[in-house]
């Protein structure tokens, strides 16, 4: 009684090391990736094919279908994917997660050959610790660390198989295993425990690395490991239908179409196989499978289902249409969803889709708010106000879930990139209440008929061209995280604020000689402090951008000390503003 009490603590142990294992590598996979996954996922899977291959290539990479298909569900619920470009990269997971159970089949290997040594888990594992350990502890480069990460994960995911294998061989000689494994054989029964194994533990690799580890019992048969290894198949899909909960409807076939491939993919086979079994006699299936032969199974199981389905993939769209009916109220897409919070790396990489989108409506806004000064339309006019509307939905809903990510473990170019979007937000939505009250400014103008000189007209056509440049170009210099665009930001913005000035100047002349009324000055005072404001703002959003996402000086701090000569751009600062005043350059009074 006493050694089997320590042979199932050995055995749990085991297990623990080699879920643990299996989560460290999976997680140091996916921030190593980081949100290409979303790039490469999102926008290259325009047909079923594309996507199959590449649901196939991230899933290897991140070692998890379950991940891959929440991932999917989250692009669906957002807008980023549709249903049909979902259906290809959820087959082609599938497939990618196999690569698991050929990883762990080396724990099979036998032979005295020199290769066959190094490559056995023993021997594998401590030397992959090795590398690990050495470039987690002594690497300053955030990606050497990374790697050292993987290396280790992988190191307690062998390991712990290992320990495993070893620790189950007294189950051989207990007759209830033997009886349990053959009770397996029975088609329902093993589909029904495979399924609810993946399931609980919500990994279909970790699943069959367990089924893996029992067959060095030498009592785990191929009649009883293919209905398990179909019925972790089915378990799998739970990840996903539960991250569907509570998501649009196309979220939820997204799920539904994962459900129904593994489902049908299943079905097929048990119908096929064991009905041809009724007039052949497959006299493999008491033989005991080992470790190889269940990666060579699931392998396989895997490509013949998506070779029998993705011809079909049109009729598992339909099929999930009918579970998930249409209803009469259109459902929206959720901006943000939290469900890509499980890969914080794909969830930083939408966030700042999604900013640059709001930084994109900001421009927008302005562009349609100086058209108005010029000819006034309400249509216009509504069109600003939603847009301003709009930044304002954006920036809270940014808000909420950056914060969220914030306490998530992310990579350091990952965290730089969430504090940039942190500190910047408020100052785009400002961008967007500047661009209304130069449309209130307008609107005043109509309403007052106040006419503008054409000396005033040309002045304020420059300003605002030298305004609606520097917003392009801190959108483009935001959407790209591109430090050069950046650093030409705050030149711009001195000169903004130089005209700003020249304008007042002339204008108190002008107002001086009669040429101008007072009325006029108090709209030109509103546009100009709302000019001279929005350049303020793509100033702070260029410094958050070059420094505090860097966590160096801050950004008072910074603008002093440029413009004092202090710094090495300095000497860039001074030549881009020359080229920027040169640029932008008033006509001469009359």
């Amino acid at each position: 009684m006493t050694d089997y009490i320590f042979k199932i603590i050995t055995l749990l142990g085991g297990l623990a090391l080699f879920l643990f294992g299996m989560d460290v590598m999976g997680k140091s996979l996916e921030r190593q990736a980081g949100g290409k996954l979303q790039t490469v996922l999102a926008k290259m899977s325009s047909n079923v094919f594309k996507g199959f291959l590449l649901g196939m290539g991230v899933t290897a990479v991140i070692q998890s279908s379950s991940a891959t298909t929440v991932m999917v569900v989250g692009f669906v619920n957002s807008g980023i994917m549709t249903l049909k470009q979902a259906v290809g990269v959820i087959m082609g997971s599938n497939i990618g997660t196999t690569v698991t159970a050929w990883i762990l089949s080396l724990s099979g290997l036998e032979g005295d050959s020199f290769i066959i040594k190094l490559f056995k888990p023993t021997t594998l594992a401590p030397l992959v610790a090795i590398i690990g350990i050495a470039l987690f502890m002594f690497s300053k480069s955030e990606k050497k660390k990374g790697i050292g990460t993987i290396c280790l994960g992988f190191m307690a995911l062998m390991t712990g198989m290992d320990i495993m294998g070893d620790s189950m061989a007294f189950l051989k000689d207990e007759p209830w295993f033997a009886q349990l494994m053959i009770s397996f054989s029975n088609p329902l029964v093993g589909i029904l425990f495979g399924a609810l194994l993946t399931a609980v533990i919500q990994s279909s690799s970790a699943s069959i690395g367990i089924l893996q580890g029992l067959c060095s019992t030498g009592v785990v048969t191929f009649g009883s490991a293919i209905p398990i290894i179909l019925g972790q198949n089915i378990g799998t899909t739970i990840t996903a239908m539960m991250g569907a909960i509570g998501a649009n409807r196309n979220a939820r076939r997204t799920a539904m179409v994962h459900l129904l491939f593994n489902v049908v993919g299943v079905l097929i086979f048990v119908v096929a196989f064991y009905g041809l079994g009724l007039f052949i006699d497959w006299t493999f299936l008491s033989s005991p499978a080992a470790a190889w032969d269940i990666a060579v199974i699931h392998t396989l199981f895997n490509i013949a289902a998506t070779c029998v389905l993705m011809p079909m993939n049109g009729l598992l769209v339909k099929l999930a249409c009918v579970f998930i009916p249409k209803k009469e109220t259109p459902q929206p897409t959720e901006l943000l969803d939290e469900r890509l919070l499980a890969t914080p790396a794909v969830a930083v990489q939408r966030a700042h889709e999604v900013a640059s989108e709001m930084a994109a409506d900001a421009a927008e806004a302005m562009r349609l708010a100086m058209g108005l000064t010029k000819k006034f339309s309400p249509a216009v006019m509504e069109d600003v106000i939603a847009l301003e509307d709009k930044t304002d939905r954006y920036e809270d809903a940014l808000g909420t879930y950056l914060v969220k990510l914030s306490n998530m473990r992310l990579s350091v170019k990952d965290n730089r990139i969430l504090n940039t979007l942190l500190y910047s937000i408020s100052d785009i939505e400002r961008i967007a209440d500047h661009a209304l009250s130069v449309a209130k400014a307008a609107l005043e103008i109509e309403e007052k008929k106040v006419e503008f000189s054409k000396q005033a007209k040309g002045e304020l056509a420059v300003l605002e061209r030298a305004v609606l440049d520097a917003v392009d170009r801190t959108v483009e210099a935001y959407k790209n995280l591109n430090r050069e665009q950046a650093s030409k930001i705050e030149p711009h913005e001195q000169v903004v604020d130089a005209l700003v000035r020249e304008v007042k100047s002339r204008h108190v002349r002008r107002l001086r000689d009669g040429l101008c009324t007072v009325e006029y000055g108090f709209v030109l005072e509103d546009l100009l402090t709302a000019f001279e404001r929005t350049a303020d703002h793509c100033s702070n959003v260029a410094v958050e951008m070059l420094q505090v996402s860097e966590g160096k000086l801050e950004a008072h701090e910074y603008l002093n000390a440029l413009k004092a000569g202090e710094l090495h751009e300095s000497a860039a600062f001074a030549e881009q503003f020359a080229k920027y005043k040169a640029r932008y350059a008033f006509p001469e009074e009359n």
